[in-house]
């Protein structure tokens, strides 16, 4: 028997990277229910020292209040570097930059800017008047204000409402050219999706860089009602693996576990070092997955 310390022996994930990084994105909570599973999730994380954390808030700036609270309280009590959304829905720009200057003035730097989507009961967006019009706009807003890092979304299968993928394209070089530092990716199953986006990014001139988003598979349903309207493919082979364990929990972590971790292994093996994790506030499978990549809790000061 060889012994197990042998260097020949080679894990079937690879040789991991030294230096991967990762983000965790969370939502604000809506109840005390979900505001303790939101920080039993942020302290079972932060050992892991991730690069930033990011708080979302609704459609027409629904949980803001919730969202900067969050925001400044990871900061503050977690020792994280906290990203804050911010959209152009529903305010003028005078109380979006109001917002972000009171980001500033709480010592956060970092924002994830964004269109944003149309308010609940409405199905396109609109500009709102007097309001920033695009996320392009937004970052360059921003950049008056105070010089935030700014992260913006990319989207490796087009948005829903792009007129095509080069149009798509061309929207995110004019927030990268408006200040932004950082793509992070709409969440995608597929790697090849990502490789191809990524390809065509880098020909067309864009080198910052474009942080792949994961989504691990909590509840399956509810994954592919998220794709649907965020216009990410399903591919069939992951109906195939999650079909039948609807009520069968145990069994489908295992399941998504085993996902993430080939959809982890195959682009790690083509050189990505940095990854965002959408967690909805939920860390289990972002901690395993983590783990994977050969990150482990530190100490947190």
């Amino acid at each position: 028997m060889k012994d197990s310390s042998d260097s020949s022996l080679i894990s079937p994930l690879g040789v991991m990277p030294e230096g991967v990084q990762v983000s965790f994105e969370f939502f604000p909570p809506k109840t005390e229910k979900m505001q303790d599973q939101l920080w039993a999730s942020i302290e079972r994380l932060a050992p892991l020292k991730p690069h930033f954390v990011s708080v979302t808030y609704g459609a027409g700036g629904s949980t803001r209040e919730r969202t900067h609270e969050t925001v400044v309280r990871i900061q503050k009590d977690k020792g994280l570097q906290a990203a804050a959304h911010l959209t152009c829905v529903g305010a003028t720009r005078d109380e979006v930059d109001a917002v972000a200057r009171h980001y500033w003035e709480s010592g956060i730097r970092h924002i994830v800017a964004l269109r944003g989507d149309p308010p609940e009961g409405e199905t396109q967006y609109k500009p709102y008047p007097g309001g920033y019009a695009y996320a392009a706009d937004l970052v360059a807003g921003l950049k008056k204000i105070a010089d935030f890092e700014i992260s913006v979304a990319a989207f490796p299968e087009p948005h829903p409402e792009a007129v095509s993928a080069e149009a798509d394209l061309d929207n995110l070089k004019r927030k990268i050219d408006a200040g932004a530092s950082r793509a992070i990716s709409q969440f995608f199953f597929d790697p090849d999706v990502y490789r191809r986006f990524r390809d065509r990014a880098v020909a067309s001139g864009i080198t910052v860089p474009i942080v792949p988003g994961l989504m691990p598979v909590v509840n399956f349903v509810q994954m592919c009602k998220f794709a649907g309207k965020a216009g990410a493919s399903v591919p069939k082979w992951m109906y195939d693996v999650f079909d039948g364990l609807e009520d069968d929990v145990e069994t489908r972590r295992l399941v998504a576990a085993s996902v993430a971790a080939s959809q982890v292994r195959a682009l790690v093996s083509d050189g990505v070092s940095e990854f965002h994790f959408y967690t909805l506030n939920r860390a289990d499978l972002s901690y395993a997955i983590c783990h994977i990549l050969g990150i482990r809790p530190k100490s947190v000061s």
